[in-house]
């Protein structure tokens, strides 16, 4: 009997002696998941704090093989989608002979048609920059142009041009209340950038655009179609090759049958150059 009580005592000794060494390696590697599944734009205690909750450090302790961390499918974490840059991008995306038109200052229940048929002819797709109040009063326009394929562009909410010398609340309310126009005309469609009226972005402004998912958008080509050059003008200014150029015409603030005009000629142009027709870059420079 004192043999097998001994035994016992040893066998309990090192069993103990087990656990204390497995609690550390567990708590160890708590932080290191942690850190990589609560790392995003946003960052801080609150990624920390969800990603070390009750799921991470139990997932760990069940140690299933093949089971990623902290799931108890085997499944990896889904991933969070990026913030867009606070950067300005000018290029469009793919190749270098790619090329992104975008619309400006509409929708126009005169011109924003027109365009939308032209784009249609030669079959480009286009980013339209809205202006929140004229999205909210034509949002049957605004549900045209998604449902033709196009993107959309917050335009702010009345295209104050003098608005990066207004304060920081007030080019929150144009930016974030423009975006909310536009999304209410069409439910469901993404708002993915954020062009300021007249180019006329600031650091604020960016970071705001950002925040609220869109990248802050301007162009490389501007044919200045908006004061009515004439069609030639416009058409001139812009048939030069480029690498990856995005190129602003216009829908809305007048009478833009230039614009109508020069697209029948510049579109077709870009094909025969071998361009193809894409989207401004959202997450890449």
């Amino acid at each position: 009997m004192a043999i097998t009580s001994t035994r016992a005592r040893r066998r309990a000794g090192r069993t103990a002696l087990a656990a204390a060494v497995l609690i550390p390696v567990t708590l160890l590697g708590a932080p290191s998941y942690a850190a990589a599944d609560g790392a995003t734009e946003a960052g801080g205690p609150a990624g920390a704090a969800g990603a070390a909750g009750p799921a991470g450090p139990a997932g760990a302790a069940a140690g299933r093989p093949g089971n990623a961390p902290g799931t108890a499918s085997g499944k990896a974490p889904a991933a969070r989608p990026a913030a867009p840059p606070v950067t300005i991008t000018r290029t469009a995306m793919g190749a270098e002979r790619s090329v992104a038109i975008t619309i400006d200052d509409g929708p126009d229940p005169v011109w924003t048609p027109k365009v939308l048929d032209v784009l249609d002819r030669y079959e480009v797709k286009a980013t339209f920059c809205m202006i929140g109040t004229k999205a909210q009063k034509h949002p049957a326009l605004v549900r045209e142009v998604v449902a033709r394929g196009h993107r959309l562009c917050d335009h702010s909410v009345g295209h104050d041009t003098a608005m990066d010398h207004k304060p920081v609340a007030y080019q929150e309310r144009e930016i974030v209340g423009g975006k909310e126009m536009i999304e209410k005309a069409a439910p469901g469609a993404r708002v993915e950038y954020y062009r300021a009226p007249g180019g006329a972005f600031t650091p604020d402004s960016r970071r705001i655009a950002a925040a609220h998912g869109m990248r802050p958008l301007g162009w490389s080509v501007d044919p200045q179609d908006w004061s009515r050059p004439g069609v030639p003008a416009i058409v001139d200014s812009v048939q030069h090759p480029l690498v990856r150029p995005t190129v602003l015409f216009h829908d809305g603030g007048g009478d833009r049958s230039e614009t109508v005009a020069a697209l029948e000629k510049v579109l077709p142009w870009y094909a025969r150059q071998g361009y193809a027709f894409t989207f401004p870059a959202v997450h890449s420079a």
